[in-house]
């Protein structure tokens, strides 16, 4: 099982920069992404549908699309709990005060530490930068 964050994650169903390599990437393996991780996949269509790099019948494939495959169980969602909300806490407490870490990418962090991930896939600057505070290695692979 490989850990996605959202932007990777979104990669599997848009093509943005990259998205051929995070496809590859995840081979026949299952993915795992944090639970709030599925709002942000839908977050990021709307965006694409907001921005008019979509058409609303396509923004309606892709939202069809992902529900039928978290539906199919494709995703491995990983809980939002209270260990990992002390993980968040305990890792804040860690981070220089110069750092800039969004608590949606810090959940993204806690959840693959606290699932046993060793690594979590990004292209996200701030989430790789935060990735050594949860004891994770953050690999951009594009």
């Amino acid at each position: 099982m490989i850990c996605f964050d959202t932007s990777y994650l979104a990669r599997l169903y848009l093509a943005d920069a990259g998205w051929e390599k995070v496809r590859a990437l995840a081979g026949t393996d299952r993915i795992a992404c944090a639970l709030h991780g599925k709002a942000e996949a839908i977050a990021a269509f709307h965006r694409k549908l907001r921005e008019r790099t979509v058409s609303p019948l396509h923004f309606a494939g892709l939202l069809k699309q992902f529900e039928s495959e978290c539906d199919a169980n494709a995703f491995e969602w990983l809980p939002l709990t209270p260990n990992v909300l002390a993980r968040v806490s305990r890792s804040y407490a860690k981070l220089p005060a110069i750092m800039d870490l969004r608590a949606a990418d810090a959940l993204h962090l806690a959840c693959a530490a606290e699932a046993g991930f060793k690594e979590l896939y990004s292209n996200d600057s701030h989430l790789l930068s935060g990735a050594q505070f949860f004891g994770l290695k953050g690999v951009n692979a594009i």
